[in-house]
């Protein structure tokens, strides 16, 4: 009669260690309510000057154009910038709202990198942008800079 093999424990299962702020994080797939699950998220600037702002956003800071948006006319509209997994629409005004709305009032997006900061700050710079916030080490232990777009769209670029 053959033996039976025994069967291995199964291996205990790690815990999570807690967040930095040393509170575990919650388990969302147990939640009571069902919860939103993202993937990415894609913020839009609506622009005074298309062309001008792809500029920038590609020369200065390091985009590249992914998807162009043309109207009816064939002239290009709106077009989605990607940098890394990332993207950013940017979107021709039309002036519906009046030509002196202001823009990016109370709005920050805060972008992270795995690049230098200071290498990024040199090349904003090298481009003839200013900085709207030289690089500074934070608190928390990232390091960053700031940057107003030239709609006063405000960005924070961080590497933790």
């Amino acid at each position: 009669m053959a033996k039976k093999a025994k069967k291995k424990a199964a291996p205990k299962k790690a815990k999570k260690p807690a967040r930095k702020s040393g509170v575990p994080a919650l388990d969302r797939r147990k939640a009571s309510k069902e919860t939103l699950r993202m993937r990415a998220i894609e913020p839009s600037f609506t622009v005074n000057d298309l062309a001008r702002s792809v500029a920038f956003y590609t020369t200065a800071i390091g985009f590249v154009v992914d998807e162009e948006y043309k109207g009816p006319d064939g002239k290009v509209q709106g077009v989605m910038l990607k940098a890394g997994t990332c993207r950013l629409g940017l979107s021709q005004d039309d002036w519906a709202k009046g030509r002196d709305r202001q823009k990016g009032v109370g709005v920050r997006v805060w972008c992270t990198t795995v690049q230098d900061i200071d290498t990024l700050a040199a090349r904003i710079r090298a481009a003839g942008h200013t900085l709207a916030e030289e690089p500074k080490d934070q608190p928390w232990g990232g390091r960053t800079l700031a940057i107003d777009d030239l709609d006063g769209f405000h960005l924070t670029i961080y590497r933790r």
